[in-house]
C-alpha cells in the first residue's frame, strides 16, 4: 500500500478530517436558518439578506458534502468541485465579513466561523496527501 492509494491511513484521515470540518460547516449552516426561522418575528435581527445568505450556505454546505464523500472514493471531478468550492466559499465569507450594514454582526459572526470550517477544508483538500492522490489516479 502506498501513499497514493485510497484506502492508505494517511488518505483516509484527511479524508475524515475534511468531513468533520465540512460536517461542523453544515451544522452551523442549519442551525443558523433555524434561529432565523426562531427569531423572525425580529425584522432588524433577520433581514431578507440573512434569509437568502443562509439559504444558500446550507445548500452549499450539503454540495459540499456530497463532494468531500464522492472525493473520499476517488472521484477526481468531486475532488476539483470541492478544492474551487471551498476556495469560492471563503472568498464570499471574507466578503461578506467586510462589508458593512449588510448583514447582522450575529450572522458575520457565524459566517466567521463557517470560513474557519472552510479553511480548514481548504488546507487540507490542498495538501501534499491529496494533491499527490489525485494526480496519479
Amino acid at each position: 500500500m502506498t501513499s497514493t492509494d485510497l484506502h492508505h491511513p494517511d488518505t483516509r484521515r484527511a479524508f475524515r478530517t475534511v468531513r468533520r470540518f465540512v460536517t461542523v460547516y453544515l451544522g452551523l449552516s442549519v442551525l443558523t436558518l433555524a434561529a432565523a426561522f426562531a427569531l423572525r418575528s425580529h425584522t432588524d435581527v433577520v433581514t431578507p439578506a440573512v434569509w437568502i445568505r443562509g439559504t444558500i450556505v446550507v445548500a452549499s454546505a450539503a454540495v459540499t458534502l456530497l463532494l468531500a464523500v464522492r472525493a473520499a472514493g476517488g472521484s477526481r471531478g468531486a475532488f476539483r468541485r470541492l478544492r474551487i468550492l471551498s476556495a469560492v466559499m471563503i472568498a464570499a465569507i471574507v466578503a461578506i465579513i467586510a462589508v458593512p450594514g449588510t448583514f447582522p454582526v450575529w450572522m458575520k459572526i457565524e459566517q466567521g466561523l463557517c470560513g474557519v470550517a472552510l479553511l480548514g477544508v481548504a488546507v487540507v483538500i490542498n495538501g501534499r496527501q491529496l494533491r499527490t492522490l489525485f494526480a496519479t489516479l
